[in-house]
């Protein structure tokens, strides 16, 4: 299926949202509906962001999941590997470039880029995700209901946004 523009960002956000809503893990909702279009997304990735999630192991502290799903992503395709340690390739420095450009846009977006952050802009406080109490006045402000999938629908609007600007085509079968 071909998709304009306009429509893969607007089911790419869409998918994000609900594999949010629905399943929780905001990196891997990120990476998951950006793999349904951008197929060269490996399961492992998915699998090796789990605890990125809520700051870092619901710490709160640590960069936003749903940001942190989007940077995987960038670094899957720019990122050093390896084999090219000690090396300077041009590949890996336009990947700092477009990440920074993730970054500098949710940044502004959600008034910073750390969890707790993120959450006082969107819930107007921050919430200890790792007590039972708190995760639980979390879950009733809309932490799964709206609140998160929102975040991790324009994470992932954002990244494809971007990967588009840099010509990464999405795959179209």
């Amino acid at each position: 299926m071909s998709y304009t523009r306009k429509e893969l960002l607007s089911a790419v956000y869409e998918r994000a949202y609900q594999n949010e809503a629905e399943f929780g893990v905001c990196p891997q909702a990120v990476l998951a509906a950006l793999q349904d279009y951008f197929r060269f997304i490996d399961d492992s990735l998915i699998q090796a962001s789990h605890a990125l999630a809520g700051g870092i192991a619901r710490s709160t502290d640590g960069t936003c999941g749903a940001l942190n799903g989007g940077l995987i992503v960038i670094s899957s395709i720019y990122g050093r590997k390896r084999s090219e340690f000690g090396e300077k390739t041009g590949n890996h420095e336009k990947g700092e470039m477009i990440a920074r450009e993730l970054h500098d846009r949710f940044a502004a977006e959600f008034g910073g880029v750390i969890c707790r952050e993120v959450q006082e802009k969107v819930f107007g406080r921050s919430y200890n995700l790792r007590d039972p109490r708190e995760f639980e006045k979390f879950e009733a402000d809309g932490g799964h209901t709206d609140k998160c999938p929102l975040v991790t629908g324009k994470a992932a609007r954002m990244t494809a946004e971007i990967l588009l600007d840099h010509g990464i085509e999405p795959d179209q079968g």
